[in-house]
């Protein structure tokens, strides 16, 4: 991995889609949670309205996460405004909003917070077109030692690059199992850290990709005693729902 890139303290746990165990998945909400219990970094997901507007949001529907409908490409911020996406979880937080990246990133810096953000496309939305409104955004909002980009399409990946270099915008590359090319993709985006599957990760390739100089993160392990092996292989970070499971049993930061 080239030396270009900025040298990020990155934690050994990072609270998925915020402190999504404990409060609404990617909210502002779940982020202070996370703020609360002492994790300094968070991955969430970002996805475009259909007026364009970038909201922090996993699924391409309404359905799981709120009480509306539709599909996020087909509404528009008033629209989402309206919508509870706090009670489905639970009471306490009835009223809570849809964030959109400005509220999202608003609040990351107010509390000083690192953020691997997901580029979320889907079927309506190119990745292209999601990066060159997320990106910008970032970039003004975060220095580099807190934000790493990711997502699973290479296109949306590929387009970022072009708008940043490596000093200035970590990538991070996305996929559920690591390929025999992955060396490849990763070079060809001058990516800082791979992000897998952490039930499909082996051995061998987690210490190829250490031995290459990438950072290694996996996602989303909830079982330490399964995960423990993990640590041994030289994973740098698990990106867990509820990252005090692993209290006392995650080593320190490398």
């Amino acid at each position: 991995m080239p030396s270009s890139h900025p040298a990020i303290a990155l934690p050994r746990l990072i609270a998925h889609r915020g402190l999504s165990a404990h409060a609404p998945e990617n909210t502002l909400a779940a982020v202070r949670a996370a703020h609360d219990a002492g994790y300094p970094w968070v991955e969430l997901d970002v996805q475009l309205l259909g007026d364009g507007t970038p909201v922090i949001w996993h699924d391409a529907t309404l359905k799981r996460c709120s009480d509306g409908h539709g599909r996020l490409a087909t509404l528009d911020l008033a629209a989402v405004r309206k919508l509870d996406v706090g009670a489905w979880f639970s009471d306490d937080f009835r009223g809570e909003r849809m964030a959109t990246l400005s509220d999202m990133l608003e609040l990351l810096v107010e509390l000083d917070m690192g953020v691997n953000m997901e580029l979320k496309v889907t079927s309506r939305r190119s990745g292209t077109e999601l990066a060159e409104v997320v990106v910008p955004r970032l970039l003004k909002a975060l220095p580099p030692e807190r934000l790493i980009l990711s997502s699973f399409d290479q296109p949306a990946l590929h387009h970022a690059r072009s708008l940043a270099d490596a000093s200035l915008l970590p990538i991070g590359v996305l996929t559920e199992s690591v390929s025999e090319k992955w060396q490849s993709r990763c070079e060809a985006l001058d990516a800082y850290s791979i992000h897998t599957d952490w039930t499909r990760l082996t051995a061998r390739r987690a210490r190829e990709i250490k031995a290459a100089g990438y950072r290694l993160l996996c996602y989303t392990p909830n079982d330490p005693a399964a995960f423990a092996q993990r640590w041994e292989w030289g994973v740098d970070s698990a990106i867990s729902d509820d990252p005090a499971l692993f209290a006392g049993i995650a080593p320190p930061p490398a």
